[in-house]
């Protein structure tokens, strides 16, 4: 039975691109946790938090972003930037993604002398104060645009600000008031009564705080006030948290932990500190949690006082007021982390969420994390920036999840995976130094990699149902390189009980690995160290670093490529657990970056720095193709699999290059089918679904690009079309046949056919027919604005050869007879789509002006042409009188008849 030959990819089309989401920063996230803005270089960009998609960007002033914040009401984004300003901006209702950057409808010049680091609103969202690096603290009405007030006299930085506005009468000793508590570089927090502040601005007095507290010995990062107003929570770089109630009645003196800038009265409500508590690291947010919120296996037993705390651990803390010790903590704590991942993980801010019962917490690796008080566990994670990709691979943890998630390793120690469909990522933790290379099984569940801390980690997935929900631990590590491991392959076959490893160094060997007993899912809830996996063979390899490593499909053959400008076949023993060289592949000028053998042939494709691809046969080892087009070295080979394996024919090669470049190659033919340009730096990443529809390519620019297969799509789109121009030139012809030149016209155009319109008005413009044919009147003064500005466009075209000018000429005088100078400057205003606009009228005249000018050129052109026949046409009927009257039978000069001898 005769075999169908497989349809070549020809087109791909760009799908979701995970683009740098925080670059670092200030971030601010709306109350109902739905949006996110954060800062990625000296822009504001807008995320929904559901699917991890932008959505706008807020145009800036080309300077960094010192502070910013979102109102209670989640309908205004209000930043300071460098350049000292306060911008104001609405914020979209809608989640559809905008082309245009969103204009500030509010902008206040320098609100402040010194750079602005921390701004709160209040809980009406009417106003904001926002605190400078001199210590000045002001209230803003900022949708009016003025300050209501101003305070001065902090001592330092301003670091902390917060508004107590308590709203509930049912409240014991309930007054209404709006406080602002301060806190500043000098560990002082202050306390304003803002209805006293504006009283005495009145008189001209200095607004001065209603109290200082002083306890802390480091600056206050974090404030936080229960709802009825009565305790403040405060946190600070002194590694303790401390809680004071403000509302302590004292008589006579005045109590020791606060100074009262209010004397002679008989009563006083001072703040009162009531509880210090050491949390033994610096804390950079604090804040209390809700009474009625039910926290999962809490333990408390006591009140429902209770607050957390984050900082340079890494982690939220959920600690019982009362008591002083810790609930819970959310998030893992390391034993010995080393100094620069401690200073990564560490939170530089975090964010209560009271009404959907979350903690979101900002890490110095630019991670923004959403932990759930009501199951205790990580529900979503925002990777802000990758930095550069340098490898990636498709994981499915079960066989009906298939390519839906898709790991990453940056310039980092910490491997990505995300879920391809709602951008949530996890970070697999264990390597101690920047990961180098990825790869995965045949089934997509368990992941490899290799680093440079000369290890390589076996990762397998979670069990469905795990409390931690989904992601990936590290079952198994392999150690014996003596430098970075920058390659690695598992073998091609699902069964892990028969699996095995390979790993390539910079030491120049290859180490194959015995994995057959490592288990294929992790249990988060298990201490257990990592299995130590078993070096089966180690054989120097090269002459230089290897850089890639891949085992065929049948699990027979081992590439390995290196910058010593080889690659080499090796056979593997399965039941020796060794391998020996079959043969070398020299041929390339530079360094081999990448070797992958065909799924469906036996062929072996390598990339090199020299910009060529080249097609190895495994029968002779010779080269039998080269491909060239990168502008740069190819970093990246992969084969593009036949869609259900059906089909004749070499499948398609994909390749990456240092010109930013994914190319789709028709491999017997040295073709290059389509190119995909989506980067501007060096493409690492390269990886294809199972079902060969999407490819994902990952730069040393940050991006991560999807690559969606639309060959299909625009081949049923063509086909549409072209059966589409079928019917309309039949109809064409038939329209001609009945003489209904006005459908004709009509459908000529529709069809964008010049050619056919000027056979058509050649067939009108007879000898017999004059300019101004009524029949040529009334289809020309009927037609629409568009179909009008684009006839004209037409006659301008013909205009320009002598031979259609004829035509062109009648065409335009039936036009000025049919249509007056203000309908001519109406149509071209409303353009081609024939809606009038404002911005049309300035453009359609000038576009009219231009086709004027156009055609008048070439009309005078055609004049003199003319005049010159017609001059011409006189000599030669003056030389032919002459003729006739002088030679042929004319008078000679005696008088008589010339003879002419016949």
């Amino acid at each position: 039975m005769a075999t169908s030959k497989a349809k070549l990819k020809t087109a791909f089309k760009k799908g979701k691109v995970i683009a740098p989401l925080h670059t670092g920063g200030a971030v601010a996230v709306a109350q109902d946790g739905t949006k996110l803005v954060t800062c990625v270089g000296e822009e504001a960009v807008l995320t929904d938090v559901k699917s991890g998609q932008e959505i706008c960007r807020f145009m800036g002033d080309t300077e960094s972003i010192t502070s910013m914040c979102i109102t209670q009401s989640s309908k205004h984004l209000l930043l300071f930037t460098n350049s000292l300003a306060l911008r104001v901006y609405e914020i979209p209702t809608s989640v559809n993604p905008f082309s245009k950057s969103i204009r500030p409808i509010r902008i206040i010049s320098r609100a402040h002398d010194s750079p602005v680091h921390v701004c709160r609103t209040d809980p009406t969202s009417t106003y904001l104060a926002s605190g400078s690096a001199d210590g000045v603290v002001k209230v803003w009405d900022f949708m009016r645009g003025f300050a209501t007030h101003v305070f001065k006299g902090h001592g330092g930085v301003v670091s902390a600000l917060l508004f107590n506005y308590p709203r509930d009468p049912s409240a014991v000793g309930y007054q209404e008031k709006m406080q602002l508590i301060s806190g500043s570089a000098d560990t002082r927090i202050r306390v304003f009564d803002l209805a006293a502040a504006s009283a005495a601005a009145k008189t001209g007095a200095n607004s001065k705080p209603e109290a200082v507290l002083e306890g802390h010995v480091s600056v206050p990062r974090g404030l936080d006030v229960s709802p009825d107003g009565k305790w403040l929570v405060s946190g600070g770089r002194d590694s303790v948290v401390l809680i004071w109630d403000l509302a302590v009645k004292k008589t006579g003196t005045q109590a020791p932990s606060a100074r009262s800038q209010k004397k002679g009265k008989e009563k006083e409500v001072l703040p009162t500190l009531v509880k210090t508590v050491p949390v033994l690291e610096r804390v950079e947010a604090v804040g209390l949690l809700h009474p009625d919120e039910d926290l999962a296996e809490s333990t408390s037993g006591g009140g429902k006082l209770r607050f957390w705390t984050a900082g340079e651990k890494g982690v939220i803390k959920i600690w019982d007021a009362k008591e002083g010790n810790v609930l819970l903590t959310l998030g893992t704590e390391r034993d010995k982390p080393s100094d620069d991942q401690e200073e990564q993980r560490q939170i530089v801010d975090a964010v209560y969420l009271r009404t959907t019962a979350t903690i979101v917490s900002v890490h110095a690796d630019q991670n923004i994390l959403f932990h759930s008080l009501s199951s205790l566990c990580l529900t979503r994670q925002l990777i802000g920036f990758n930095d550069e990709i340098v490898d990636s691979a498709f994981l499915s943890p079960t066989p009906s999840t298939r390519d839906t998630y898709l790991a990453l390793a940056t310039n980092s120690s910490l491997i990505r995976v995300y879920d391809t469909a709602m951008l949530d990522a996890r970070l697999l933790e264990g390597h101690s130094e920047i990961v180098l290379c990825l790869d995965t099984s045949a089934d997509g569940r368990v992941l490899v990699s290799g680093s440079k801390d000369r290890s390589a980690r076996v990762w397998a997935p979670y069990p469905s149902g795990a409390k931690e929900g989904w992601g990936w631990g590290c079952v198994a590590v392999c150690e014996g390189h003596a430098e970075s491991v920058g390659a690695i392959a598992l073998s091609r076959k699902e069964d892990i009980g028969t699996a095995f490893m390979f790993t390539g160094s910079q030491d120049r060997t290859v180490k194959m690995w015995d994995i057959s007993k490592v288990p294929t899912t992790c249990d988060p809830g298990e201490d257990e160290e990592s299995q130590k996996c078993k070096s089966l063979h180690t054989q120097k390899a090269h002459d230089k670093d290897i850089n890639s490593l891949d085992v065929s499909p049948n699990n027979t053959l081992l590439a390995s490529g290196s910058q010593d400008k080889t690659a080499k076949i090796f056979s593997i023993s399965t039941s020796s657990g060794s391998i020996s060289l079959l043969a070398t592949l020299a041929g390339h000028k530079r360094g081999v970056w990448s070797v992958k053998f065909s799924p469906s042939e036996r062929v072996l494709a390598t990339g090199s720095g020299d910009k060529t691809v080249r097609i190895w046969s495994l029968d002779d080892f010779s080269c039998v193709r080269t491909l060239e087009g990168h502008g740069g070295a190819v970093l990246r080979v992969c084969w593009l699999p036949r869609q259900d394996g059906v089909g004749t024919g070499q499948a398609q090669v994909l390749s990456t290059g240092g010109d930013g470049l994914v190319r789709v190659w028709e491999g017997r033919n040295e073709e290059c089918l389509c190119t995909l340009d989506g980067h501007e730096e060096k493409v690492w990443a390269l990886a294809v679904s199972k079902d060969a529809r999407t490819i994902v390519s990952g730069a040393a620019d940050s991006l991560l690009t999807f690559w969606e297969d639309c060959t299909e799509e625009i081949e049923a789109e063509k086909e549409s079309k072209r059966a589409e121009q079928v019917l309309k030139e039949q109809d064409f012809q038939n329209y001609l046949a009945l003489h209904d030149y006005e459908h004709a016209l009509g459908l000529a155009l529709a069809m964008e056919q010049p050619g056919r319109l000027l056979s058509l008005f050649r067939d009108l413009l007879t000898a017999d027919s004059e300019p101004s044919d009524p029949v040529l009147s009334k289809l020309l003064g009927g037609l629409t604005p568009p179909d009008l500005v684009k006839l004209l466009k037409y006659v301008r075209d013909w205009n320009t050869n002598a031979k259609n000018s004829g035509v062109a000429q009648g065409v335009l005088g039936v036009v000025v007879r049919a249509w007056d100078a203000e309908g001519l400057v109406k149509a071209f205003s409303a353009g081609e789509l024939g809606v009038p606009s404002d911005e049309g009228a300035k453009s359609g005249v000038n576009s009219l002006k231009e086709l004027l000018d156009a055609l008048i050129s070439y009309t005078e052109r055609h004049l003199a042409r003319m005049d010159r026949l017609v001059k011409e046409s006189y000599v030669l009927d003056y030389v032919l009188g002459e003729m006739d009257g002088g030679i042929f039978g004319g008078v000679d000069d005696d008088g008589g008849e010339m003879e002419i001898d016949t």
